[in-house]
């Protein structure tokens, strides 16, 4: 297809039940063919103006002003090709194949070019699985892989990309961002990426676009906006190499809480083999390994959410109090004080119709005196940097914003053991300040946290680390 044409004048969208526009007085100009780094605080209008752009923002689902245009007309849901921020939310139907296939089927893609195109897409990101393996038992990262072969193989002549690699081990990083960046030079396609690894894409890109409160702060090629403006970039929490935070996480004195015994994980049959685990109180754990490995799947099983295939997993006493078994077996209000699992997808987990009512979902449950409740939430909101979203739905928050409240949330009933899937994915410099610096406090009264993750900083800042190694097999 032709690459697209992207310009905006004086556009503008405000989510609706939203008091703040999420963009305001964007102008903005991107030629055919070129490849645009789009960067920004969390907050800043980067995934909606995606979803605008890729013509999935209705006009039942918010106000419009200005005007936005793709290829010179109103952008329509189809023409471009998009890969969202959530993993989970992509996979449409349930074998792989038909799944990457799915795009390219809609734009009328003959099927003989269609069944060389699925192949091929799915070599170039890596996602060595068969056609017909079932795209919902996929890890987030491999889900992620899925997405992007899906949209190579429409070959679409525009592509948008919000934080393809940010569920992706390192080695898939750099293959997936090749798998991109030579995709684009092939097809000619006009390119939008939005991603917080400024480094991974920075020689890859014609251009950098900083989004701000009052439309575009920065624009211009890569490195030259980076040196003029890094200093100031960063104050405002873009990532900016060179400008990285640091949060010291102190260990403190805490209690062991957990000890496996010949762990096997898995989801009704082995995915990976732990062995002997231990989770101690006043310690960071970081869980690392490839995509695919069974992290997630160690996590919801050290969160009592799975049973294990082999072994067990064997709580203290300073964990378990009076309660007896393992924790699958535990009751969930039981749970509450004791264990806090925050998923990968942060929307899964959502219950109540406000920012605010979520952080106090389970301190209602546990009938905390409504004094002391609304004080934690008060303080939850401010050190998450929600305070001015407090009465918002939590599915119009920023992807970034989402994963802050997930995590306030488990951490709101104080648990003993916080197990986290990807706790920093979608944030700015400095909301991952915050929420690791909330973190660090957390460890400091001797909690436990363990967090599965692929952000080296939070990595680096773990007491221990986990690594799941090997491939998993993925069932078919």
């Amino acid at each position: 297809m032709t690459a697209a044409r992207i310009e905006a004048r004086g556009w503008g969208w405000r989510h609706g039940g939203r008091l703040a526009w999420a963009v305001r007085d964007l102008d903005l100009t991107v030629e055919p063919g070129e490849r645009v780094l789009l960067l920004g605080a969390s907050g800043s209008g980067k995934s909606t103006l995606l979803a605008a752009l890729a013509g999935v923002l209705g006009d039942d689902q918010g106000e419009e002003t200005g005007e936005l245009t793709v290829g010179g007309a109103r952008p329509a849901a189809g023409r471009a090709g998009f890969v969202l921020q959530d993993p989970e939310s992509q996979v449409i139907l349930p074998r792989v194949g038909d799944d990457a296939a799915f795009g390219a089927e809609n734009l009328g893609v003959p099927v003989d070019e269609i069944h060389r195109r699925v192949p091929a897409a799915l070599a170039e990101v890596g996602l060595d699985v068969p056609l017909h393996a079932e795209a919902g038992a996929l890890s987030g990262g491999q889900k992620q892989r899925l997405a992007l072969a899906g949209v190579l193989a429409m070959r679409p002549g525009l592509v948008l990309l919000d934080e393809p690699t940010a569920n992706l081990d390192p080695a898939g990083v750099e293959e997936v961002r090749d798998a991109v960046v030579r995709a684009a030079r092939t097809s000619g396609a006009t390119l939008v990426v939005v991603e917080h690894r400024v480094a991974t894409w920075l020689a890859h890109v014609d251009r950098v676009v900083v989004l701000g409160p009052d439309g575009v702060l920065a624009d211009g090629p890569a490195r030259a906006v980076l040196e003029a403006e890094g200093a100031a970039l960063a104050a405002a929490g873009v990532w900016v190499p060179g400008y990285d935070p640091v949060v010291d996480v102190a260990a403190a004195a805490g209690e062991a809480l957990i000890r496996s015994e010949s762990l096997v994980v898995g989801r009704g049959r082995p995915v990976a083999s732990v062995g002997e685990l231990a989770i101690d109180g006043g310690l960071l754990t970081a869980v690392t390994g490839p995509n695919g490995a069974g992290k997630t799947t160690l996590a919801l099983t050290l969160g009592g959410l799975l049973p294990p295939v082999a072994g067990r997993v064997g709580p203290t006493h300073a964990l378990a109090g009076g309660l007896r078994g393992e924790p699958v077996r535990w009751r969930s209000r039981d749970l509450l004080t004791r264990i806090a699992v925050v998923f990968q997808s942060p929307q899964h987990q959502f219950l109540a119709p406000t920012v605010r009512a979520e952080l106090g979902v389970g301190l209602r449950a546990l009938r905390v005196p409504e004094a002391r409740r609304e004080a934690r939430v008060e303080e939850l909101l401010d050190r998450l940097g929600l305070t001015a979203l407090a009465e918002a739905n939590p599915f119009t928050l920023s992807g970034g914003q989402q994963r802050r409240l997930s995590v306030g949330s488990a951490l709101a009933a104080a648990p003993r053991l916080v197990v986290l899937d990807e706790p920093t994915f979608g944030q700015d410099a400095r909301s991952w300040a915050g929420l690791v610096g909330l973190l660090a406090d957390v460890v400091a009264d001797g909690t436990g946290v363990t967090a599965v993750t692929h952000d080296p900083l939070l990595a680096a800042a773990a007491h221990r680390t986990v690594r799941v190694g090997g491939r998993s097999e993925v069932a078919a």
